[in-house]
């Protein structure tokens, strides 16, 4: 797979990664109710969702302290210990902050520290690349840059060896982009702002991030699924209330990767790293055969024609009125 320079980090990353936010969770009605209430994830299908990915070449996966209440860390640490040799290829990336309630944060010190420590111990690793301060909405700077308070604990964590590189990844476009313009954040998990039917990111986020070098992941680059399949009738898709007119857009999308004989996620997940501060994405798998899918489509190859073909069909529907 093609790899890219992560920003001022350094690192090396496949532009097709793992998101783990709804592993291990059997269909698409019970991945619509993780959040609501007791977690869906199934353990041993995280498993085998997270060692199939990394049997497929997967050398990028990213989950969150939250997601599935620490399980998905735990099927990951289990699925590393499974693949040693390709463990050691793969970089890990979490999220702090947010807690398991899913409605409160913790910036202070003492919580973000046992959180690293105890994300590093479910993970069964040494240090974790990549840990990103998670949905930090309604956070005030001085929550977030206060001595004692997250960034200055991570600083920290860093100086011990814990942590190498900080990040920001909020579900909020607008709170990504005003912590990206501060220049203190190595990486950028971007979400809601990037994908063929969203170029939000264009108004704040690249540019602070080219500005800054600020390596930038996109998570949910598939539009919940839409971009993978196009539209399925009946279909409930998280987070997202897609009108008919961008449901009839994407057919013309799936008609045009059905005429150049390429995968419509391939064309979503490659597209996004065409840009340069772009380095990967981190679409969401539930099962096995979702996360081959995906890497699967960060392989393929596709002409320079086809990108020229799609570009009249790139829109911005902006969330809630047609997302």
């Amino acid at each position: 797979m093609k790899t890219k320079i992560l920003g001022r980090t350094g690192l090396n990353v496949p532009i097709v990664g793992l998101g783990t936010a709804f592993i291990g969770i059997p269909t698409p009605e019970q991945a619509a109710r993780e959040y609501k209430g007791a977690s869906q994830m199934i353990h041993e299908l995280g498993v085998k969702t997270v060692v199939a990915a990394l049997n497929a070449g997967c050398t990028l996966i990213d989950t969150a302290v939250i997601y599935g209440r620490t399980q998905s860390e735990k099927m990951i640490g289990e699925a590393l210990q499974l693949c040693p040799k390709l463990a050691k290829q793969c970089i890990v990336t979490t999220k702090v902050g947010k807690c398991l309630d899913l409605s409160t944060f913790n910036y202070n010190a003492d919580f973000i520290t046992r959180s690293v420590e105890e994300s590093l111990a479910r993970l069964k690793l040494k240090r974790i690349e990549i840990v990103y301060v998670h949905d930090a909405m309604g956070a005030s700077m001085q929550d977030l840059f206060g001595k004692g308070k997250i960034v200055d604990s991570l600083r920290i964590l860093q100086k011990r060896g814990l942590v190498r590189f900080i990040g920001t990844a909020s579900n909020d476009p607008e709170v990504n982009a005003d912590l990206i313009e501060t220049g203190e954040f190595d990486v950028a998990v971007v979400c809601e702002a990037w994908s063929l039917l969203n170029q939000l990111a264009y108004k704040r986020i690249l540019p602070a991030a080219e500005r800054h070098n600020v390596g930038l992941v996109i998570a949910a680059p598939l539009e919940r699924g839409l971009l993978a399949t196009g539209p399925v009738h009946n279909m409930i898709y998280d987070d997202r209330n897609f009108s008919q007119t961008c449901l009839e857009h994407v057919v013309k999308i799936k008609k045009l990767c059905e005429k150049h004989g390429i995968s419509m996620a391939a064309a979503a997940l490659q597209w996004c790293t065409r840009h340069p501060q772009v380095a990967s994405t981190i679409p969401g798998a539930r099962l096995p055969e979702e996360a081959v899918s995906n890497i699967k489509a960060g392989e393929m190859e596709i002409p320079e024609s086809f990108w020229d073909d799609l570009k009249p069909l790139i829109r911005n529907f902006e969330k809630g009125n047609g997302r």
